[in-house]
């Protein structure tokens, strides 16, 4: 490392522990083999590794066949080429969140301090502590998980799940479409989930079912809240609807068995049993 830093050395061969904060301001050119197996952060990292000085600098990417790269790394390579301008780091930061997904709070998808509850709801419970201890009220809307076996949070056809999300093309802009899944996740009442729906309708034309269906998730989000219901269940047309003091029952039952097997029919189902629970 010190004769290539002093430039006795020409060609410095390693692994990824160059990407931690080394500086080498006459370094002009880095290639990265098998970049397909790189996340996006640790991509943007290497790529900062030159470029340090006047010297126009080269980040060449090392691939196998295009049919042996997975989705989600064709996606990662293409965000890496796209975002290449000064102050680009928020956009791809953004962009690897779409990617691999905000991650699952009650899951193993996360670990450590904050990343244990997720950020989202970390903030949250920050800002319901401030208020206790400054004798107010938090102004905070709780999320509540609704997961179905037969809903997946996505944009694309996933084995013949109902999809829930905001496809690129009818929002373009990566932080608009952060910015209206936030909005989403916050929305309390029903009249709310209406208001923003006519509002994505007036400014971005008529709505994607897979963004439809999104909102019928908050529907029924909001309804749960109404009947006191935290979170929301359902395998094999089975429903379990939680609550602070456990499953809530139902004719005896956690709930009868929900009669169709597509998504967005069993989210009517549930919205249509909430109504009843809530009034």
């Amino acid at each position: 490392m010190s004769r290539f830093v002093a430039g006795d050395t020409d060609v410095l061969v390693c692994t990824t522990i160059i990407e931690s904060g080394i500086d080498i301001p006459n370094a002009n050119t880095i290639i990265i083999d098998r970049a397909d197996r790189f996340g996006l952060a640790e991509m943007y990292q290497l790529r900062g590794r030159v470029g340090r000085y006047h010297h126009q600098a080269y980040a060449y990417l090392l691939l196998p066949p295009m049919s042996i790269v997975t989705k989600d790394a064709r996606e990662r390579l293409q965000a890496i080429r796209r975002y290449t301008h000064l102050g680009a780091g928020f956009k791809l930061a953004l962009r690897d969140l779409e990617i691999r997904g905000a991650g699952n709070i009650l899951g193993s998808e996360q670990s450590g301090h904050i990343a244990a509850v997720g950020f989202e709801l970390y903030c949250e419970l920050l800002k319901e502590s401030v208020a206790r201890l400054s004798n107010k009220k938090a102004d905070i809307v709780r999320p509540i998980l609704v997961d179905l076996d037969c809903l997946v949070y996505a944009v694309q056809d996933s084995e013949g799940r109902s999809t829930a999300g905001i496809p690129i093309d009818y929002i373009p802009g990566d932080g608009r479409r952060i910015d209206t899944y936030r909005r989403i996740s916050r929305l309390g009442t029903l009249e709310q989930v209406d208001d923003l729906a006519q509002e994505l309708q007036d400014r971005f034309g008529p709505r994607p079912p897979a963004t439809e269906v999104l909102l019928i998730v908050a529907r029924v989000r909001c309804l749960a809240r109404a009947a006191g219901v935290t979170g929301i269940r359902v395998r094999d047309r089975r429903a379990y609807l939680e609550t602070d003091h456990g499953l809530l029952k139902g004719q005896g039952k956690s709930l009868p068995l929900l009669r169709s097997t597509n998504g967005e029919a069993q989210l009517a189902e549930l919205d249509e049993f909430l109504r009843g629970r809530a009034r």
